[in-house]
């Protein structure tokens, strides 16, 4: 007894449906211009493609919000027909995925991923949680589906990727997929006028009795029954003029005197009249008109369903049969001829320099360098980077055609770092030495040179020749106040120039008269000694030069004349200046030598006093001796006999 109820639950459990298993394989959603189907098996992504593609679909595609409803509609016709528990939730491969080498970008609505039918990308999407960035493996998406909300006014499926799978090993929690099937047009789904049933075998395989449109070359079996008697009819789904999809049919089927209008009225989509003799026939409302089917009604204004989509307006043929989608101004009807898509203006290269285009229109920018110019102008003008106050050069800078450079003046160098600065080049530490014989000061932009004492600058500015003055006493009076400021002091000459803006606030250019001090940044280079040996006497005078390698010729000359006159005026300062130098040598030889003998008596004596330390000692050193006294008288011993008395 036991052991035959066992068995009789064992055959109640295995008789009980189950998803994918004694119930429908799929379920079929049609709208606008596509039908999606939702089926049960555990199959790898690719499989599931395959089995799409095998009917002339893909895997689905979640384009948009309607899109995801669409779907969810025919995953709950699909639920409806299993037995599942409360607590299930199963996973469904839909169209897109990540090809092995493609990485995670955040930044786009669908990371990365792509529809397999093709396609542009879209702006939906309902991830579950954050991708994996992985880039090795190819991964694929899958909806979600929660029993606990099988509502269709929200909770749509979320997106899962996940690997793709493989036949042995579909992917944990895999019960099925969603395929999308694409269409020229649909046909209203047919109406009864008496009892019943119709059958709808589309032209991928799927086969149902309750279809809200009907897709192109779909086949209608209609079977109408009346107790015993019934009668079968097929219809083909047509495309009867452009857009224009119907069925090979006129009049409402299966109908009846018995229940005229009273049934599914009349087969008639809006007005049902009855005839006198238990007949009938379908009427319009006002703005509507009869279809050749006899059943169906249709605006007299073809735009009244609103068949134009997105910003595309729909026109009216003036019989009022037809109409026409037109697009707004930088708009082109698509492919569909229904919706418009964006006109690319700056393939026509309306602008003078650069094209953006924009959403129905474009506009003009001009390139760095350029600005947009006045009414009745160019459209884009050159800037002008080298106009007062906008210039970035330091010294010089020169405009070009969208652009500038800059550059310095003689005596600088650009510098590398942004090439906007100038350097002062140091005119006496080049690698080949300075242009000068023997002294050379470098200056801001500029140098001088100078000569020996006893040495004069010759004409050219840069060699040193001898000296005029004599060394003998001068037979020349004084020459007053003059005379005794340059015999005071000997300072080398320095240049300035007119005011052009070098970087440190002196300016470059000719040079000028000589200035009676040495700029404290000027540093000066002495030429080797044997160009300086001179036969004659050795006079000490020293004279810079004021000439630069790049002054004219015109103020070379000026120049020259300044120093000869001046020479002639300075002959008794240097006659002067020998004797002032003779006894300042003379006074620190004497020093020295004072120094010398000084240290050396001082080492001398020090030495003698360390080698008396150094002497040994006697054994009577570590003794005093006492101090010698005179002789007396000893004392008379009391017991010596007294003289003259016998002992």
């Amino acid at each position: 007894m036991a052991t035959s109820t066992g068995l009789l639950l064992l055959l109640l459990l295995l008789s009980q449906p189950r998803a994918g298993a004694g119930a429908e394989d799929q379920a079929v959603v049609c709208a606008g211009t596509a039908c999606y189907s939702a089926h049960w098996g555990k199959l790898s992504a690719a499989d599931a493609q395959t089995h799409c593609s095998k009917n002339g679909g893909n895997l689905a595609t979640v384009r948009t919000e309607e899109e995801a409803r669409h779907i969810h509609r025919a995953l709950a016709q699909l639920l409806q027909s299993g037995l599942l528990q409360e607590a299930w939730t199963g996973r469904f491969w839909i169209g897109l995925q990540r090809e092995k080498g493609d990485c995670l970008d955040p930044s786009r609505p669908l990371k990365g991923f792509s529809w397999v039918g093709g396609g542009d990308n879209t702006t939906y999407s309902n991830w579950h949680k954050e991708l994996k960035k992985s880039c090795l493996f190819r991964r694929c998406v899958s909806l979600m589906l929660d029993l606990s909300h099988r509502s269709l006014s929200g909770h749509l499926p979320k997106w899962s990727e996940r690997p793709c799978g493989s036949p042995e090993s579909p992917g944990s929690n895999i019960e099925g997929f969603v395929c999308k099937f694409s269409f020229k047009g649909m046909c209203r789904p047919l109406g009864l006028g008496g009892p019943g049933q119709v059958i709808y075998k589309t032209p991928f395989q799927a086969t149902s009795s309750s279809l809200d449109a009907v897709p192109f070359a779909s086949v209608a079996d209609v079977t109408c029954g009346n107790g015993d008697k019934s009668r079968q009819h097929f219809f083909l789904c047509k495309e009867k003029a452009a857009n224009e999809f119907d069925w090979d049919s006129s009049g409402p089927l299966c109908v009846s005197p018995e229940y005229g209008c009273s049934f599914n009225n009349g087969g008639c989509q809006q007005d049902c009249f009855e005839g006198g003799d238990g007949s009938f026939r379908c009427g319009c409302r006002p703005g509507f008109r009869l279809l050749d089917d006899l059943v169906t009604c249709t605006s007299r204004n073809p735009c009244s369903s609103s068949p134009c989509r997105g910003v595309a307006t729909c026109i009216s043929n003036p019989l009022g049969k037809d109409y026409t989608c037109q697009c707004p101004q930088g708009y082109q009807l698509d492919s569909t001829q229904l919706d418009c898509v964006d006109m690319d203006e700056c393939q026509d290269s309306p602008c003078a320099q650069q094209c953006v285009n924009t959403p129905g229109g474009f506009h003009c920018q001009c390139w760095i360098g350029y600005e947009p110019g006045s009414p009745g102008e160019e459209a884009c003008q050159d800037v002008d980077e080298c106009a007062p106050g906008r210039s970035p050069c330091a010294q010089g800078c020169t405009n070009t055609d969208g652009s500038f450079f800059c550059f310095c003046e003689d005596g600088y160098i650009l510098a590398e770092k942004d090439g906007t600065q100038c350097l002062d080049v140091d005119e006496c530490a080049g690698p080949e030495g300075s242009l000068c014989e023997s002294l050379c000061f470098n200056t801001q932009g500029s140098f001088n040179c100078g000569c020996l004492p006893g040495r004069e600058l010759a004409p050219d500015g840069v060699s040193c020749i001898m000296g005029s003055m004599s060394l003998g006493p001068s037979t020349e009076p004084p020459q007053g106040r003059d005379t005794e400021d340059r015999a005071e002091s000997f300072v080398p000459s320095t240049t300035t120039s007119s005011p052009t803006g070098g970087p440190e606030g002196t300016s470059k250019g000719a040079p000028a008269m000589r200035t009676p001090f040495l700029s404290s940044n000027a540093s000066i280079a002495l030429m080797p000694s044997q160009t300086l040996a001179t036969s004659g006497s050795p006079g000490i005078w020293m004279e810079p030069s004021n000439h630069h390698p790049t002054a004219t010729a015109g103020h070379e000359e000026t120049t020259r004349g300044d120093f000869r006159a001046q020479q002639r005026d300075d002959g008794t300062d240097g006659q002067k200046l020998l004797l002032f130098y003779i006894l300042g040598t003379v006074v620190a030889i004497l020093l020295l030598l004072a120094l010398a003998l000084g240290l050396l008596v001082y080492r001398r004596q020090r030495a003698k006093k360390e080698e008396k330390k150094k002497q040994p000692q006697s054994a009577a050193d570590s003794y005093s001796w006492v101090p010698e006294r005179a002789e007396s008288r000893a004392t008379e011993n009391p017991y010596s006999p007294t003289p003259g008395t016998d002992c």
